[in-house]
């Protein structure tokens, strides 16, 4: 009898990396991929938009773009969730606040900017006029793209940082990972805006930590049932 709460409690050390890898992949391929979308389809300059205006390709790849960002919210407060429960007892309170500080304000921020370009967007669908088009997208954009990126990423880096800080003291993820993330949030703090392809580093790092964390699980899971086999 004595064997059944041990065999329940290793069940549920291995579910809960498991969750928070597939979680954090699926995040970071929604948020890759809407990222990607809404670059590729919008102009550089926030100024220029006649073409944006006129293309219905870039408009639809922009809806879609929007139609991901709900989910890889969700995916990435489920990673929050699932990583924290990882933790556990290991958590120090102060980074455990900015890291769930800073995520909850990184989701917060991206879902507005979301929703200002879906409401930019079904205006431009009810009133096609280019001239209003033109200067209502010129300023929405401005206004998304400030919290998107000023706000919204820089916030990303604090909680890379911080995710980074609690994964040198736990060792629950290679070191070479979470000295990655330190550099990741350098570039987040202070470079993305150098380039929009820049704000593509968060995801992939959240989708980098999550395979280690999944490969871990994976081994961890091998080398526990060996020993019960034998």
């Amino acid at each position: 009898m004595a064997a059944q709460p041990a065999t329940d409690q290793l069940r549920e050390t291995l579910r809960t990396p498991r969750a928070a890898a597939v979680s954090g992949i699926v995040f970071s391929a929604l948020l890759i991929a809407a990222l990607a979308l809404l670059t590729l389809s919008t102009p550089s300059r926030i100024g220029s938009s006649g073409a944006w205006l006129t293309s219905s390709g870039r408009r639809q790849a922009l809806s879609w773009a929007l139609a991901l960002v709900p989910f890889a919210g969700i995916a990435f407060l489920w990673f929050i969730g699932v990583v924290r429960d990882r933790l556990g007892q290991l958590e120090d309170r102060f980074f455990a606040t900015v890291f769930l500080g800073s995520g909850l304000l990184f989701i917060g921020m991206l879902f507005v900017a979301a929703a200002i370009g879906g409401a930019l967007l079904a205006d431009l669908g009810a009133h096609p006029s280019a001239t209003r088009g033109t200067a209502t997208i010129a300023e929405g954009r401005q206004l998304s793209s400030i919290l998107l990126r000023t706000y919204a990423l820089r916030m990303a880096g604090v909680f890379t940082m911080s995710t980074a800080t609690i994964l040198l003291r736990t060792r629950v993820a290679p070191r070479w990972i979470a000295w990655l993330g330190l550099a990741v949030a350098l570039v987040l703090l202070f470079a993305v805006g150098v380039s929009p392809w820049l704000q593509l580093v968060f995801p992939a790092w959240i989708g980098l930590l999550s395979i280690a964390i999944l490969l871990w699980s994976v081994r961890t899971h091998a080398a526990a049932v060996v020993p019960s086999a034998g």
